[in-house]
């Protein structure tokens, strides 16, 4: 069966357009098919219908009957096969059972089974009867299960294996088993003795292949009937699908969907009304439009175009056989441009088709699509015009000057007064402050910029945070919007203000304020269209308004700690005369920084550096940098070695800051380190990749400093500092500064420094007219860096107020040193504080002569307002306080040193260290010669020196 449905199905799947029966005419060859069959460019139109290869409306239908056929035929074959081969199974049970029971009941055959050989008589008789009933054999077995006989002698004698138990308890029985002879169907019937007991069993097996081969023969006809029938259905359903295929012209069922929708749409949908005449003049088909634009009947259909009623010139153009292109037709108050063209070419039928086109709406849809396109452009220049600059004042004279005089004839913008500060916009109280005008003449009746406004209960604006987009478009008749200011709002009417278009400027769900839209006679009234434009372009300048103010807030907030951290003041000091300027940039808050730290000796510290960057993090690395130079000069260190320490600890911040994940690193930064001693005039610098100070002698001749070049802060080179020294005289000017002074986008660094030179040269000038004529040489109009400059006029300590003396290492030489410097004190007048500083001299010459390594040395300074014991040697080790005990002889004196003077401190040299007191010298200077030494012991015994 299945070799045969093969051969079926594929000679069912030849190519397509090849019949399957042989002399068939293929489809579409018909002569009602020559039209579809012309081909393209001989002359014809080109929507030539597809051919029967395409999925046509009559090739589906043709392959879905071939389809329900074939199953059919299948169902039917394979239906009449499983009732053959059921009948012929049912055949060989029945004949099986039949044989096995007619030779069980056979006369003689107890008597052959109770002889000495029963094989040798039963044999014959059972091949004769195996042959008379058609079974395969005929088997003869004992209760013992022994063969006796068999149609294959080589199986007599053998045990025999199957499910004979019911035999032999008296039952026939027929089972399809597995026997000697294969897949068998068996039956089996008992051989009973007179007394009805079972002594033998007969078996007659029919082997199933033998059923099959029945079966099998009778296909031939089966098959035969079923490509018949097939072959009679096919030709059926091909005469039908050839019809059909006639009558839709080959479309599919897609084509003839879509058609219909397309004639569906031009009836309802489309905007241009269309009409199908027949060649008698009679109206076929209308559709919506047309009828709405030529008013027609509903039965206009099938009429005659003149009995319709239409304007006597489109009658006459319609009914008439003349081509007409965009005519234009009268149809009451409409003007109409007619189209007419005809069928011929494209059917069968003989008409025209005419187009009818509303020129009149064409032409308010026009204006319409101006506006439209005038609103678009506006909002493209809003978008580029507003925000350019984050400021909140500037934003809203954008939006106002914007919408000047392309939307309305006014436009006033009001704030909540926080925002203007940058703050979060508090609508308590809604108070509003107007921040832009435009289109009104100064002396307009309108709220003046600057002006708080807070609006009252029942106005349109009262309750800001509620505030909903409205529209007035006759303020004369508002009572709401007069009960304001009844005074204002009649001198504003008297200026021709006739409408107005209140939104607010709501960014991230919050209000910020309020934009209001006038218009003026002639202009018309706004309307609830005008208004969602208002919307739209009051919500792009809220953006912009709201970016404005936080930015506001943020660089406030970036000022203000800067400030903070900034110097707010210099120190009182002696050696320098100085003047500062910092300019913060256009961008924003930076890095730079400088300070002045008096340093003990009668000496001072300038610095300054930068911090690459702009914001909040420019300005809080600032002041670490800072605070840790300041923490690092205590310790009175040397130039090189305070930005080595400034150097490890900002690594050290760094690796922090990265394993924190709290933002990018501030490596990057600068820092030149300036020490100026004005005892000796000597200037020390280091530089961690600053720019060189600049050095205005008093003769007008400017040099730089140039430090050995060094890496910036924070690279973790590993690599020295070095410092460069020069010796200024008195009036010397000092000038550090960022590279914000001398190097911009249009100026590069040489020329900056070159600049910077000529502006310091000339005639010798205070610090303060230095700053002054700097900035204004080189500050550009719009400074991209921030700038930060110090200027230092240098002054030296007067010879006569320092006094030297060289001490042996000698516990004898200590009293005339002593005695020494006494003297000196009181030819300086400083009597009142002699007791203390020859205390703290006695104990400072004491240590250094015994712990000490010469040469020791002794200096006084006598600055304003101090007096500097200076005690240096040529060790290193330092002294510290301690807490002595009772027992102990020694270890009070740095207490009493610490006692009588207002600071001391160590500090370190290439030759060794320098231990340094200063005392007060003004009159109420203290301890004083009163308070005895022993009542001081006695206080730090009791701890209140601790």
């Amino acid at each position: 069966m299945s070799g045969h449905s093969g051969r079926f199905r594929r000679w069912l799947s030849r190519a397509p357009g090849r019949s399957a029966f042989p002399g068939a005419t293929p489809a579409g060859s018909g002569t009602g098919d020559r039209q579809d069959e012309r081909p393209t460019g001989a002359g014809g139109p080109k929507h030539i219908r597809p051919s029967l290869a395409t999925h046509s409306v009559a090739r589906e239908v043709f392959l879905l009957q071939l389809v329900l056929v074939v199953l059919l035929v299948a169902a039917a074959v394979v239906a009449i096969v499983v009732q053959a081969q059921r009948d012929t199974m049912t055949d060989a049970r029945h004949r099986t059972l039949a044989a096995a029971e007619s030779f069980a009941h056979s006369w003689g055959l107890q008597e052959a089974l109770n002889s000495d050989n029963p094989t040798a008589k039963l044999q014959p008789l059972a091949e004769a009867a195996r042959k008379a009933s058609g079974v395969d054999a005929l088997i003869v077995y004992k209760l013992d299960g022994i063969t006796l006989t068999h149609s294959d002698p080589r199986q007599i004698g053998k045990h025999v294996i199957g499910p004979y138990a019911d035999a032999a308890r008296g039952k026939p029985f027929t089972r399809t088993f597995e026997g000697a002879l294969g897949l068998s169907v068996i039956s089996a019937a008992p051989v009973k003795d007179s007394s009805g007991k079972v002594i033998a069993i007969v078996a007659a097996p029919v082997t199933v292949e033998k059923v099959q081969k029945s079966v099998n023969q009778q296909l031939p006809i089966f098959l035969g009937t079923a490509v018949g029938a097939l072959a009679l259905a096919g030709g059926g359903a091909g005469l039908l699908s050839r019809r059909l295929r006639r009558q839709t012209h080959g479309l599919g069922p897609a084509e003839m969907t879509r058609m219909y929708e397309h004639h569906d749409a031009v009836l309802h949908a489309v905007r241009e009304g269309v009409l199908i005449l027949g060649h008698d003049g009679r109206l076929l088909l209308a559709n919506d439009e047309a009828r709405r634009l030529l008013d027609l009947p509903a039965d206009a259909e099938g009429r005659h175009i003149g009995d319709l009623e239409l304007d006597h010139r489109t009658a006459e153009l319609l009914a008439s056989d003349r081509i007409a292109t965009d005519e234009v037709h009268l149809a009451q108050d409409r003007l109409l441009a007619v189209n007419k063209r005809s069928t011929t070419p494209y059917g069968a039928h003989q008409g025209s088709v005419v187009t009818l086109r509303d020129t009149t709406e064409l032409r308010w849809l026009s204006g319409r699509a101006e506006v439209a396109r005038e609103r678009l452009r506006l909002l493209y220049d809003a978008g580029v015009r507003i925000g350019s600059t984050l400021n909140v004042e500037r934003t809203t004279e954008e939006l106002a000057q914007v919408a000047v005089p392309r939307f309305a004839d006014i436009v006033t913008v009001e704030l909540l007064d926080p925002v203007l500060k940058g703050e979060e916009p508090a609508v308590a109280g809604a108070e509003l402050c107007r921040t832009a005008i435009a289109g009104l003449a100064p002396d307009h009746p309108l709220y003046p910029v600057g002006e708080l406004i807070r609006f009252v209960p029942g106005t349109p604006a009262a309750g800001v945070d509620q505030v909903r987009s409205m529209v007035e478009p006759d303020l004369a008749g508002s009572s709401a919007w007069r009960s304001q200011d009844p005074e204002r709002a009649q001198r504003i009417l008297d200026h021709g203000v006739h409408s107005l278009a209140v939104v607010p400027l709501r960014a991230r769900g919050v209000v910020l304020g309020l934009v209001d839209f006038w218009r003026s006679r002639p202009s018309p009234p706004f309307d609830d269209e005008d208004l969602s434009f208002a919307e739209e372009l009051a919500g792009r300048a809220a953006v912009g308004i709201d970016n404005a103010r936080r930015y506001t807030r943020e660089r406030t907030m970036a000022m203000t700690l800067q400030r903070s951290l900034m110097p707010r003041g210099l120190p009182d000091q002696d050696a320098l005369e100085v003047a500062h300027r910092y300019l913060p940039a256009q961008a924003g808050v930076g890095g730079d920084w400088f300070d002045v730290i008096p340093l003990p000796g009668a000496r001072v510290a300038l610095v300054i550096g930068d911090v690459v960057g702009h914001g909040l993090h420019a300005a809080a690395t600032m002041g670490r940098l800072r605070i840790a130079v300041h923490n690092f000069s205590a310790l009175d260190l040397s130039p090189d070695e305070l930005l080595g320490h400034l150097d490890e600890l900002v690594t050290h911040i760094d690796v922090q800051d990265e394993d924190a994940k709290e933002g990018p690193a501030i490596t990057g930064a600068t820092c030149l380190y300036v020490v100026y001693d004005s005892v000796s005039g000597r200037v020390t610098a280091a530089t961690a990749g600053h720019l060189p100070p600049a050095v205005a002698h008093p003769d007008g001749r400017v040099e730089f400093l140039h430090s050995p070049v060094s890496p910036p802060l924070g690279l973790g080179t590993g690599l020295p500092f070095e410092t460069a020294e020069l010796s200024l005289p008195e009036g010397s000017r000092l000038v550090l500064y960022t590279d914000g002074l001398v190097e911009n986008r249009s100026r590069d660094l040489d020329a900056g420094l070159e600049a910077l030179r000529a502006a310091l040269a000339g005639p010798d000038r205070t610090p303060e007219d230095t700053c002054a004529t700097v900035m204004q040489s080189l500050l550009p109009a719009r400074s991209a860096d921030d700038v930060a400059l110090l200027v230092a006029r240098t002054r030296r300590l007067d010879p006569a107020h320092v006094a030297e003396w060289d001490v042996p290492r000698d516990p004898a030489a200590v009293g005339p040193v002593r005695n020494a410097c006494v003297s000196q004190l009181a030819d300086w007048g400083l009597q009142h504080i002699a007791y203390g500083a020859e205390l703290i001299l006695s104990e400072l010459i004491t240590n250094a002569v015994r712990y000490g390594a010469e040469p020791i040395h002794v200096r006084l300074l006598h600055t304003r307002g101090t007096l500097i014991s200076e005690v240096s040697d040529g060790s290193s080790t330092s002294p510290h306080i301690r807490q002595a005990k009772d027992t102990d002889e020694d270890g009070r004196g740095l207490f009493l040193v610490a006692q009588f003077a207002e600071q001391w401190g160590t500090r370190y040299s290439p030759r060794g260290k320098t231990i340094w007191a200063a005392q007060a010298i003004g009159p109420d200077a203290l301890p004083s010669e009163e308070e005895p030494w022993e009542d001081l012991l006695s206080r730090w015994e009791d701890g209140e020196g601790r």
